[in-house]
């Protein structure tokens, strides 16, 4: 009997996304046996230190170091990640298989709407694009470093202390938590993180037999859109610690429209710019993209994001 050894991140929230990604697998091949195995992270182990110091010491992979050592040493035969999650540079020796699907890509307000949050209320994010595109639109809020799983972030919301949150929809939904979404944020201006709301699939590179099994049940435009979008996170060498946004959509008549910005850390200035091109090739456009937003005085700003959060 075949054991595949899937492994993730601890949380109720991993867990539940390889739930969501086995689920079809055990149906289609009922020979084989997957098992999960969780895999703490450094983001995990330490929730006092800010998330921009844990990602500069893990090299910007605070959510992923661990589980890729452990692929590539062989303890586990495939990890299911938050697509966002991973660095825009590939780990050698290990291969990103096309996503599943993709959930919401939207970023979700849980506790007020935008509109009736009261002067100066206070709102929980640690996300450096999340912070930005709120100070943009809100200059007045006071926004409130949070970490932790999404359960107990979505309580600071209720339990006092906090007006509101701001959490990936597509992570609210995975945990049957949607009724805690009080406001969807419009992709513009409020552009989520590439590939946000997707699953990273990765196993190594030369594991032909699980790549052959696995390939062909990838999600062709989910696919087309995590490659344009993290191929302007690449271009620009970004990563999750800098206030980069990029969304792109399969457009009716078959192309791929790509909308990235970028935002100064205190909202004063933004960036935007959208483009449309192949999906069959979507790379080139997210490079073009990236080169367009850098024309526009987008690398100043990031530079001055890199100084702040190292």
């Amino acid at each position: 009997m075949t054991v595949v050894t899937v492994g993730s991140r601890a949380s109720h929230l991993a867990r539940a996304q390889v739930a969501e990604y086995l689920a079809p697998l055990r149906r289609r091949f009922p020979r084989i046996v997957f098992r999960h195995r969780a895999v703490t992270e450094s983001a995990d182990r330490d929730r006092r230190t800010t998330l921009a110091e844990v990602s500069r010491a893990a090299g910007g992979a605070a959510f992923s170091n661990a589980q890729e050592a452990a692929l590539l040493a062989g303890e586990v035969d495939l990890v299911v990640h938050s697509f966002k999650d991973l660095p825009a540079i590939s780990t050698p020796g290990l291969l990103l298989l096309p996503p599943p699907g993709r959930q919401d890509a939207r970023d979700a307000l849980c506790g007020s709407t935008l509109a009736n949050l009261p002067e100066g209320a206070r709102v929980g994010t640690s996300a450096p694009r999340r912070i930005a595109q709120l100070l943009s639109a809100r200059p007045d809020l006071q926004l409130v470093p949070i970490r932790g799983n999404v359960p107990p972030r979505l309580a600071k919301a209720k339990a006092g202390g906090l007006d509101a949150v701001v959490l990936a929809a597509a992570g609210l939904r995975r945990l049957g938590r949607a009724e805690g979404i009080t406001q969807l944020l419009p992709v513009e201006p409020f552009t989520p993180s590439p590939a946000q709301g997707a699953l990273g699939i990765q196993i190594r590179s030369d594991d032909t037999a699980l790549r052959d099994l696995l390939t062909g049940l990838g999600n062709h435009e989910a696919d087309a859109q995590v490659r344009a979008e993290r191929a302007v996170l690449t271009a620009l060498r970004s990563g999750c610690d800098l206030p980069l946004g990029a969304y792109a959509r399969i457009r009716s008549d078959g192309s791929l429209s790509l909308t990235a910005r970028v935002t100064a850390l205190d909202g004063t200035r933004e960036i935007a710019v959208t483009a449309t091109g192949p999906a069959v090739d979507p790379e080139p456009l997210g490079r073009a993209v990236a080169e367009d937003l850098l024309r526009h005085g987008a690398g100043p700003l990031l530079d001055a994001a890199r100084a702040v959060t190292g």
